[in-house]
């Protein structure tokens, strides 16, 4: 303590619990400063993955269905993640066939770029699907 008194430095407990105690001389304020500019580099750099939804009904038609699959193409190279909800509306629920189908079609045509993280799956009236963007 009284070394780092004598350089103006303060005496920082490294690891407490060792026999003996391990203790450091330097600027704490400077340590302190120097941590919290390393985090917020951290946090600078990494990619926050989002999810991206796409709705859709099991009658959608050919134009739209492709419009809906450029949308998730940008996603995927973008590095998102992609929803794809499938929204049963009246008599449509008689059909899931109609609806399991589609969301298999739209499996098959990514397959190259984007993995099927989580099967179709009903969800109330609504068919619901996650793919994730292969790196």
């Amino acid at each position: 303590m009284d070394i780092a008194m004598e350089a103006g430095l303060d005496l920082v407990e490294i690891q407490p619990n060792a026999q003996p105690p391990v203790c450091k001389i330097l600027d704490y304020g400077r340590f302190k400063y120097q941590s919290q500019k390393k985090a917020s580099e951290a946090r600078k750099k990494q990619k926050t993955v989002e999810i991206k939804e796409i709705k859709m009904r099991p009658n959608i038609d050919t134009h739209d269905y492709d419009v809906k699959m450029r949308a998730m193409l940008r996603f995927f190279d973008e590095g998102d993640k992609v929803k794809v909800t499938l929204r049963f509306r009246g008599r449509e629920m008689a059909h899931q066939d109609l609806g399991m189908n589609l969301l298999n079609k739209v499996r098959e045509e990514t397959a190259e770029i984007a993995k099927c993280e989580s099967a179709p799956r009903l969800e109330g009236r609504q068919m619901v699907m996650i793919l994730a963007p292969i790196k």
